[in-house]
């Protein structure tokens, strides 16, 4: 379009709005493609002033993936030989590419594309311009396709080029995005001919270049109908500056559906099978709605759980924990989880993508009655992959029913991936989809950024990081020490109040103690990460709190870890009334697996190192 010349003043005051709108720029949400498109009036504003500076500004503000660019010039006259989209890309750190329409003046001027990635490819096609020829400029990327062009002034030019856009459009397998200035306003012949294959996701309504103080749109955004998947629209804008150039600046936030094999992040994994229910846990890389159908025979999974929190559906994020009840004792389940990929999730309106799968799972609830079980106990992983993989290997032909994580193994999560991505390294080691886990925190998972958003991710027994539980005819009871220095030690800065904590078990020990669930089980098995006995001179406020509790306390064994450097205690060695197991360290050459195994009325403890030797083996006697 020609430049329009407008007051100073004018000029000014939408300058200084242009301004304020930049500042409030929204953020873009994640997993998702923000589309922009300038018509730059060869970087000439209509101050008449060259402006790369203003128009990179616009664009680092807008901060999108893929700008199409109209009215460029490359090493013109006019523009003092200078390539203009080069210019551009440095200044937005982006990659550039050209198309040029003609000759002129020297050099070339046509259309331009700047990406955050380099296209995997790039086509051009010719289109008619009677005027002067027009070009049409497609740059392919991983997951879809950008065109760029700008049309005709002549109306016979532009319904010509709708036809050959709609020729390269098919040939294309991936979500096509066309982008330009088609120098036609929403209601025009042109637009109605180009709607029959492509569907506009800017608002028409809001113009984007002014002539004699009137608006009109004349820029577009649209996508190809024939292509899959459609985008879901969560924003689109323009941006009023008329100063850069005679045309403004729009843009729009998409979503594109992800691939069935792109939505699960990890496999399932389950949680403590205790109180007749079972908790189900998994990650997917968008946003999504999740939930579990179960039933006790594989081809007939009609029940379903999600999770309700307050009358609303939990949902809309990356990871989903269902827990639910009602599970019969000794009965085995099979379940498979779901995520329907959320779009966009408005107040009035949702769109979704579609549901995919799992395979089915299978899982088995303790039963009061049962006398047999395997269980291992892993610590100090310290979120150390090889000390995991490797004590894993040596456990793949032991059948355990459930694992302990006995603290200090997502250890210091400054970020949601570093937490993610070591649980879910934890749970496929040890088979957790079928196979559920308890955990147990350790010191070491109280430190950090993510360490109180840690809680998200694990189920506890009932709902606390301690608490006691029976597998068959034994009991586990789980506590918590919390850290290993005292709350007032300066590096917690004062954020840290575990006396209120390790107070509120000395009352829980003293009722579990005494309950009949403890004095009728046939076995007793205690596991916390921080040793109370042993090494006196170490802080240790738990000793002094639970140590009259513990000292007649009839366990067949106590689990500990922290120290890394496995142990034996011997039942009253150190003031125990109970043999105890320290787990090792996170090194392969101090890590550590601990076996507990009950068949009948045998009951065996015992520890091997990253190698499968046995450290230590105790039998309790038959009671």
């Amino acid at each position: 379009m020609k430049p329009i010349f407008l007051p100073r003043t004018y000029c000014l005051l939408v300058w200084l709005f242009a301004a304020l709108q930049m500042a409030a720029s929204p953020k873009k949400e994640a997993n998702t493609l923000r589309l922009m498109s300038y018509n730059v009036h060869h970087f000439v504003g209509t101050d008449n002033q060259p402006g790369y500076e203003r128009v990179a500004n616009l664009i680092n503000d807008i901060c999108p993936d893929v700008v199409a660019l109209q009215e460029v010039d490359s090493v013109t006259l006019r523009s003092n030989g200078v390539n203009s989209l080069r210019e551009l890309a440095d200044r937005t750190l982006m990659f550039p590419t050209f198309s040029a329409a003609i000759d002129f003046e020297g050099g070339k001027y046509g259309v331009g594309i700047l990406s955050r990635e380099k296209p995997l490819g790039v086509t051009r096609y010719a289109l008619p311009g009677s005027e002067e020829a027009r070009t049409l400029l497609l740059a392919e990327f991983d997951g879809y396709v950008v065109a760029c062009t700008h049309f005709s002034l002549t109306e016979a030019d532009r319904i010509a080029s709708v036809a050959i856009i709609n020729e390269a459009a098919a040939h294309t397998d991936k979500p096509l995005f066309l982008l330009g200035d088609m120098n036609s306003t929403p209601k025009s012949d042109v637009q109605q001919a180009l709607n029959k294959n492509f569907r506009i996701l800017n608002d028409p309504n809001r113009a984007t270049i002014y002539e004699e103080g009137k608006g009109v749109c004349v820029d577009y955004i649209y996508q190809y109908k024939n292509s899959a998947p459609q985008a879901s629209v969560l924003r689109r804008e323009v941006v009023n500056d008329t100063v850069a150039s005679d045309h403004c600046p729009l843009y729009a936030d998409l979503r594109l559906p992800a691939s069935a094999d792109k939505v699960f992040r990890s496999k399932p994994f389950l949680q403590n099978p205790t109180g007749g229910g079972i908790s189900v846990s998994w990650f997917t890389n968008v946003p999504t709605h999740g939930w579990v159908e179960y039933g006790t025979d594989p081809d007939r999974l009609d029940h379903k759980a999600e999770t309700v929190v307050d009358g609303q559906v939990v949902c809309n994020d990356t990871h989903q924990k269902i827990r639910f009840g009602g599970l019969q004792p000794g009965q085995t389940y099979y379940y498979r989880v779901c995520s329907r990929e959320i779009l966009r999730y408005e107040a009035y309106k949702k769109e979704f993508g579609p549901t995919v799968t799992s395979k089915v799972y299978r899982f088995t609830m303790p039963s009061a009655e049962e006398k047999e079980f395997t269980a291992v106990v892993f610590n100090d992983l310290h979120r150390r992959t090889e000390v995991i993989d490797k004590l894993a290997e040596q456990l793949k032909d032991v059948n355990y029913d459930f694992v302990f994580f006995n603290g200090d193994c997502i250890d210091d999560a400054h970020t949601e991936e570093q937490a993610v991505s070591f649980l879910t390294h934890m749970a496929e080691k040890t088979h957790a989809s079928e196979i559920p886990f308890f955990f147990l925190r350790g010191n070491h998972e109280i430190r950090d950024a993510y360490s109180i958003r840690l809680r998200s991710l694990i189920d506890y027994v009932g709902d606390k990081t301690y608490g006691a539980f029976n597998w068959g005819d034994t009991r586990f009871v789980l506590l918590d020490c919390g850290e290993d220095k005292p709350d007032s030690t300066w590096v917690y800065y004062g954020l840290n109040h575990f006396e209120q904590l390790r107070d509120d078990q000395v009352a829980f020990l003293t009722d579990e103690l005494h309950s009949k669930a403890f004095k009728k089980a046939k076995r007793r098995v205690l596991l916390h990460h921080i040793p109370i006995y042993g090494e006196v001179d170490r802080y240790n406020p738990c000793r002094e709190l639970w140590g009259t509790l513990l000292a007649k306390a009839p366990f067949d064994v106590c689990i500990n870890a922290h120290t890394h450097r496995h142990a034996f205690l011997p039942k009253e060695s150190v003031g125990n009334n109970f043999p105890i197991f320290v787990g090792g360290g996170p090194r392969i050459s101090l890590a550590t697996a601990i076996i507990i195994e009950k068949k009948g009325d045998s009951f065996r403890v015992k520890m091997i190192d990253a190698e499968g030797k046995t450290i230590r083996e105790i039998a309790c006697h038959p009671k």
